[in-house]
């Protein structure tokens, strides 16, 4: 007998289902009960509200510009009351927390270590205390009955110029807890070719690193990420849409890069909140994952940042379903694919895929069957 549904999820099921994310940032997910109570502890009085209820609302208005460069305007905030070991720790145990309880069961956090000296830390030691936050939170979500694993992702500031001392330092904690590495910040006018000695590094150390790329600039920014750097994976690329035609008749047409990014399997890191946030999508049932699903790319759903969206994986997925009736087979299509694509060594993704996600999705889908 079939099921009588074809796995619709529920709000509930959603957010039981095991979920993987690729892109989330650290200084894009405090709590905003958190950003007040360091803003006071550490002497920082920028802030635009300090009843956290009001500044969550802040931070979402803000980045609800429609552009990119004012959305990262945002994180000035964030990355103020992030200065001290203590506060460093606090906010990484409790994104990982955060994120088990809404049912991620590997995550990949990114942050710029750079963004964090101010108050006389140095590199190490921002990288030593994000991962005690990590193994904390983790600790902290066994004890909830939740599960996680999360890997650091090191970030280098695009505009900046510390790139190759960035990759070298992901290089340094590859075995503590970093998994990999990223460049972020303004795409216009800071093309990925700018920091080619870091990658070209890190290529020769056989190590991942994945690219903002076809975010708020278009498909040069891709083609760059790609053949001149040599992405593992793409942070949004979801101007990839610039290179597919849809005809009159309903049929598609794939332009050379896009064919490639498909053909090779390049892992695509979606968010869908964020790119409405930024221009890049003009709804959810616009989005390009739509038709980047149909077609069979290797699309991932994740967050960017949970503070300025307002988000979570579950409600990602929520608005996804709205928009295209996604069933629960296709959150584990989503959520498989990213699982494939994540920056840990082949037999830990395969054992996370077979042990974990399959036998999650296996559980909710016969629900149905007991009601």
């Amino acid at each position: 007998m079939m099921s009588p549904t074809p796995h619709v999820p529920d709000q509930d099921q959603i957010r039981r289902a095991p979920k993987v994310l690729l892109h989330d940032h650290l200084d894009g997910g405090l709590r905003p009960g958190t950003v007040v109570d360091l803003a006071l502890a550490n002497g920082y009085d920028g802030l635009p509200e300090t009843e956290p209820d009001k500044l969550g609302t802040w931070f979402r208005e803000a980045a609800d510009s429609g552009s990119l460069e004012r959305y990262l305007e945002t994180f000035a905030h964030t990355c103020a009351v992030m200065q001290t070991r203590d506060a460093l720790v606090r906010v990484a145990a409790e994104c990982a927390e955060d994120l088990a309880a809404d049912g991620v069961v590997y995550a990949e956090v990114r942050y710029a270590p750079e963004q964090h000296l101010e108050a006389g830390l140095t590199l190490e030691e921002v990288v030593e205390a994000v991962n005690e936050g990590f193994r904390e939170g983790e600790r902290r979500a066994r004890r909830d009955g939740n599960r996680i694993r999360v890997g650091a992702l090191l970030t280098a500031m695009r505009h900046a110029a510390r790139s190759l001392e960035i990759a070298e330092l992901a290089n340094r904690y590859r075995d503590e807890g970093v998994v990999g590495f990223d460049i972020a910040g303004a795409e216009a006018g800071f093309p990925p070719t700018r920091h080619l000695d870091a990658f070209e590094y890190l290529k020769r150390e056989n190590n991942h690193f994945t690219i903002h790329a076809g975010e708020a600039f278009g498909l040069p920014s891709i083609w760059q990420a790609i053949q001149w750097c040599g992405a593992d994976r793409l942070g949004h690329g979801v101007r990839i849409i610039d290179d597919i035609e849809v005809t009159e008749d309903g049929g598609v047409k794939l332009g050379r890069l896009a064919s490639y990014v498909r053909d090779k399997r390049i892992p695509l890191e979606m968010c869908p909140t964020s790119n409405i946030q930024t221009g890049a999508a003009a709804s959810y049932a616009e989005h390009p994952i739509g038709l980047l699903r149909k077609l069979q790319f290797r699309t991932t759903v994740n967050t960017d940042n949970r503070l300025m969206s307002g988000t979570s994986m579950s409600q990602e997925f929520e608005k996804l379903s709205e928009a295209f009736g996604y069933t629960l087979d296709d959150m584990q299509w989503f959520t498989v694919n990213a699982m494939k694509s994540a920056f840990i060594p082949f037999d830990e993704r395969l054992a996370m895929i077979n042990d974990v996600i399959k036998p999650g999705y296996a559980e909710l889908k016969s629900e149905w069957l007991f009601r």
